[in-house]
Parts: structure tokens; C-alpha cells; sequence
């Protein structure tokens, strides 16, 4: 059999290995070798799939959880990506780690015009409720801290604790204007969420590993009393310390701030052991001792 041609000149041969799709093969054999399996749930609940509004995909553990924790990724690929390397450690903690897909991200999904932090909150809720885990704790990152800080206001009787991971969710309109985001506006911000030419993706790499939100309109200035564990990276572009004060000031006593050195705000990629490690000691503690003011590692 004759070789098929070859492509002319100044066109583009066909590409035929993703790195991104082995990644994720790789990353969901890993969920599944630690005992979870995924699953794609329909909201409201009991529809049928094709009558969905949004379906949600979600990894859960194989047996009914006895010490339920979820996990909420940042900005960038589906939540394998995000907490592959954080499975074994916290299971051999004795927690049950719940890996959603963030609507948008992933496998979740939604017709709904609703694009608000208070979906995501409500839409997970939904989730959890519809796996039969009435009560959990919840750690997020970064976009995912945003949601999981929502998801403590609106849903105080479900989340226990709360762990935070360079999570801006004190960041504030005026903070565009004197800097302290490294942005200047809600179209820059876009372009560097999500780039389309290699010059933006390598401009998002030099900042952080994960995507940042764009700018909330407000702090959430709730009283909020849940112990919380806020970790931030020291060398954070993103959402600099600033905001770990800050918000570690806000909750007045009732957190923990963790100064991971020699990290940015991928602080859950560039030193995994550390933040895995401040996340099972804070969930393992007696409520009394969860927050007792800042901390440095």
C-alpha cells in the first residue's frame, strides 16, 4: 500500500497524541486504584439525564463515607488534575475524599444561565445531598475556596470546617485600582484565564499553575463562625499575602493562618506534602483547638 502524501508545504500535519488526554487517563486511574469511582449526577435530582438542567460529575468513594471531605479544584482542567497527588495521603488519614467537577469544568455541566459563586455552592450541595452525605469538611482552592467559603455561609448545618488554599475571598473592588490584583480590569482578567495563544498561556504559567477567579464585588462580610484553616503561599502573585491577612483578621480568632515558604498560588502543586499535612492535622483536631491564630511552615 502505497504512504498517503505528505502535508504541503506550510500547513499543519494532523496531531494525533494529546499530552492533556493522557494526563487525564493517568490522573483517573489513579482516582480509581485509591478506591473511588466516578459518577454523573442529574439536578433536580431524580430526573432523567437527558432532561437535566445540569449534571454534575463527581468522585466518590467506593463504600458509604464515614469521614466525608470535599474537595473543590481552582480554575484550569477537570479536579484529577488538581488533587491526584492528595488521594493515598488523606486516605490513609482515614478520610473520605468527594471530588467534584465545578460546573464548567470537567464533566459538569449546566443549561442554566447562572454563572454566580452562589450556584456553584447550591449546585454541589445539591450533589452531596443526592450521594446521601448530609455533613462534611471542605477544603478549596483558590475558585474553589470562593465556592467553598459560599457554600459554608449558605449551608452552615452541612460544612463542619472549612480549609481555604489561596482563596481571595477578601479581595475587593478598590484593590483593581491601587494594584494589589495583577490585573487591571475584567478584560485583562478574562485573557488571562483563558488564554488562547501560547504567549497567554506562558504569561498564566509565570503567575500560578491554577487560574485565578475573576474580582468578586466584595469581601463576603458574613459572621461566618466555622473554624477555618486559611494556607497561602508566600510568594503568592496572584492574590498576594495581603488577602491572607486579611481575611484571617475578618474571621477574628475562629481561623489559622499556614505561610507556606517558597510557593506561589499553585501552593497545592508545588509543595503537595506540606499542604496535605496542615489539611489532616486541622480536620483531626478537637473544635477547640482547629483555630489558634497564624502559623509558618
Amino acid at each position: 500500500m502505497p504512504l498517503p502524501p505528505p502535508p504541503a508545504a506550510g500547513s499543519r500535519g494532523r496531531c494525533v497524541l494529546s499530552f492533556a488526554a493522557a494526563r487525564d487517563r493517568c490522573f483517573s486511574r489513579r482516582f480509581l486504584r485509591a478506591g473511588l469511582r466516578p459518577l454523573a449526577i442529574p439536578l433536580p435530582a431524580g430526573l432523567d439525564p437527558a432532561q437535566a438542567a445540569t449534571t454534575v460529575h463527581i468522585w466518590v468513594p467506593s463504600r458509604p463515607p464515614r469521614n466525608p471531605l470535599l474537595l473543590l479544584h481552582g480554575f484550569g482542567a477537570s479536579a484529577t488534575w488538581q488533587w491526584a497527588p492528595y488521594l493515598r495521603p488523606l486516605i490513609a488519614a482515614g478520610f473520605d475524599p468527594i471530588v467534584p467537577d465545578l460546573v464548567f469544568f470537567g464533566g459538569s455541566c449546566t443549561r442554566l444561565p447562572d454563572r454566580s459563586d452562589a450556584f456553584q455552592a447550591s449546585t454541589i450541595k445539591a450533589a452531596m445531598d443526592a450521594i446521601g452525605v448530609p455533613r462534611f469538611g471542605l477544603v478549596g482552592v483558590s475558585y474553589g475556596g470562593f465556592v467553598g467559603y459560599r457554600m459554608a455561609a449558605m449551608f452552615p448545618e452541612a460544612v463542619e470546617r472549612v480549609a481555604l488554599i489561596c482563596a481571595g475571598v477578601c479581595l475587593e473592588e478598590k484593590d483593581l485600582a491601587e494594584g494589589l490584583f495583577p490585573v487591571a480590569g475584567v478584560g485583562e482578567a478574562a485573557a488571562l484565564l483563558v488564554p488562547r495563544r501560547p504567549e497567554e498561556v506562558r504569561r498564566l504559567v509565570r503567575l500560578t499553575f491554577v487560574r485565578p477567579p475573576l474580582i468578586m464585588p466584595s469581601c463576603f462580610l458574613w459572621d461566618y463562625i466555622k473554624p477555618t484553616l486559611i494556607i497561602w503561599g508566600e510568594q503568592d502573585r496572584v492574590f498576594p499575602m495581603e488577602l491572607a491577612h486579611r481575611l484571617n483578621r475578618h474571621l477574628d480568632g475562629n481561623s489559622r493562618l499556614v505561610v507556606i515558604k517558597d510557593a506561589g498560588h499553585a501552593v497545592n502543586l508545588e509543595k503537595p506534602k506540606e499542604v496535605c499535612k496542615n489539611i489532616i492535622e486541622f480536620f483531626k483536631e478537637p473544635a477547640a483547638e482547629a483555630a489558634n491564630g497564624d502559623d509558618k511552615v
